[in-house]
């Protein structure tokens, strides 16, 4: 007997000593959490009928949907900050590429460094931290090394070329680690689309979604260590790059065009966008701002929607081994979309503005026992919430916190939808000089531009959704009283912190 108890204080000995003791671990939850670049809300679990996203679907009939969820602002570097840290751009000054945010906050604490500060074993694959640019993953978050993967990729010869392309070295940071810099203007554009016959796994995403499921056999097999994964998808991110056979899902004769393709009546001539990163891609002809011609709206869209049911597709492979693996019933699992995308509307695409479509995202959260499956919320929500939110689900504690986070735990909504959380959102962005800062309501979206060396040089766009979904006109100067309304509850937010010295243009 005594050799009995010797053996057990020797297990327990050696679990303590790895960071896995039993009695502290095994009753907390796990995470997965998919990240998805460049992701709208267009999806049939959003009612578009047009889209074909079972998986993703089916995810939502599993937890609740957010049918008013809004990034902080809308580009891949700040708004994975914003989640990341808890902290929207006007806090911290990240607001573009080219700073890493450990050089100007070496002690700020992550999400997944609270996680592992409480006993997790904490891993990316994919997109996550942005990567690319000038920036650089941070290794203080992760348990173990990032596993990342191709942003821009081509496997076709005709659109695969010999040096790199643009948006390649561009995400490459060939220019951060090369001896002799380039002029990355001056390299080739690559192709914004291609189709070949091949399996899900010549791309990235389906590279991903097997190291996933290869990851989550061995996680899942520690029963005394919780773990958080987060898992970044590239589609529907440019180029469309994506086996044929998800092309073929769409008839390109039935694609959802464009409704509204000029710029917002009175909206100020900065707030509006012209190119932009879709200009890095054949065939687009850079010198054109007006709306394209019909046939090349189509392939983009049909490029976008394809793309999405390829990253459903792997995406669905992850979630078959969770629930295979029986981790379904103690892991929460939030899907998120970064920032939205414009398909042409106002004749803008991709994002980099303030209005709806580049600044709404899709997010869909499945917390065990919490959770009523099918559940719609339609209160606002933004992307800083969910850093309070995990860590509320989880349980955990911020044992030395290092920043205070701006939002709020989405808990409560979780358990009643219709609780009076959240009344609005704020959101940022920088265009041509002038810092946009937005307070969006279910109704109303109010942007205050104000132009970063002349405080008193300000404009405003005010747009009514109820009665102009599209934003065909901004309605700021008849509208003074709802303008003064608005802009107190934005004055109740700290004022933007000023940009970071040395960060690059978008």
């Amino acid at each position: 007997m005594r050799k009995f108890f010797n053996y057990i204080f020797l297990i327990h000995f050696f679990l303590e000593l790895n960071g896995q003791t039993p009695s502290n671990q095994s009753d907390k939850l796990n995470v997965v959490l998919f990240m998805v670049d460049d992701l709208k809300p267009n999806l049939g679990v959003y009612n578009d009928s047009f889209s074909i996203s079972p998986n993703i679907d089916k995810l939502g009939s599993e937890g609740m949907r957010f049918d008013y969820a809004y990034a902080n602002q809308a580009v891949c570097v700040a708004s994975r900050y914003n989640f990341l840290l808890g902290k929207r751009s006007t806090s911290t000054g990240l607001y573009r590429f080219g700073v890493n945010f450990r050089e100007v906050y070496p002690k700020m604490e992550t999400l997944p460094e609270l996680f592992m500060n409480n006993g997790y074993h904490t891993e990316s694959i994919g997109k996550v931290f942005h990567v690319g640019h000038g920036n650089t993953d941070d290794n203080d978050s992760w348990s173990i090394p990032h596993h990342g993967e191709k942003v821009i990729e081509y496997i076709v010869p005709e659109s695969d070329f010999e040096e790199l392309t643009r948006e390649e070295a561009l995400f490459e940071n060939y220019n951060l680690y090369a001896k002799k810099k380039i002029d990355i203007k001056k390299l080739p554009r690559g192709a914004a689309w291609e189709a070949p016959n091949v399996s899900d796994e010549a791309y990235a995403d389906g590279r991903i979604a097997r190291h996933a499921i290869n990851r989550l056999r061995i996680l899942g097999e520690n029963k005394y260590q919780p773990f958080f994964l987060a898992i970044g998808f590239i589609r529907p991110h440019l180029p469309f790059s994506i086996p044929k056979k998800y092309w073929d899902l769409y008839n390109i004769n039935n694609i959802p065009l464009p409704k509204h393709e000029s710029a917002p009546l009175n909206a100020p001539s900065f707030a509006v966008k012209a190119g932009g990163e879709i200009n890095n891609f054949k065939p687009i002809d850079p010198t054109r701002i007006f709306p394209y011609e019909e046939g090349l709206k189509k392939k983009l869209i049909h490029g976008y929607y394809a793309s999405i049911s390829y990253m459903d597709k792997q995406l669905g492979r992850v979630m078959t081994e969770i629930k295979n693996l029986g981790l379904d019933k103690n892991t929460i699992i939030v899907l998120w979309g970064d920032h939205g995308w414009h398909l042409g509307d106002h004749a803008m695409w991709t994002k980099h503005t303030n209005y709806e479509q580049a600044t709404r995202i899709p997010l869909i959260i499945k917390a065990p026992e919490i959770t009523i499956g099918g559940s719609v919320c339609n209160q606002t929500v933004e992307t800083v919430d969910l850093f309070p939110t995990l860590a509320d689900l989880a349980n955990l504690k911020r044992k030395t916190p290092t920043q205070q986070l701006d939002g709020v735990s989405l808990k409560p909504l979780l358990i009643d939808p219709t609780d009076p959380l959240k009344n609005h959102i704020y959101h940022v962005y920088i265009r041509k000089g002038y810092i946009g800062e937005a307070i969006r309501n279910k109704r109303y979206r109010m942007i205050r531009w104000t132009h970063l060396n002349d405080k008193s040089n300000i404009h405003y766009e005010l747009y009514d959704y109820e009665k102009d979904p599209l934003e065909i006109v901004n309605i700021s100067k008849e509208n003074q009283d709802l303008i003064q309304e608005m802009s107190k509850l934005l004055n109740l937010y700290p004022a933007p912190k000023r940009i970071v010295k040395g960060q690059n243009k978008l």
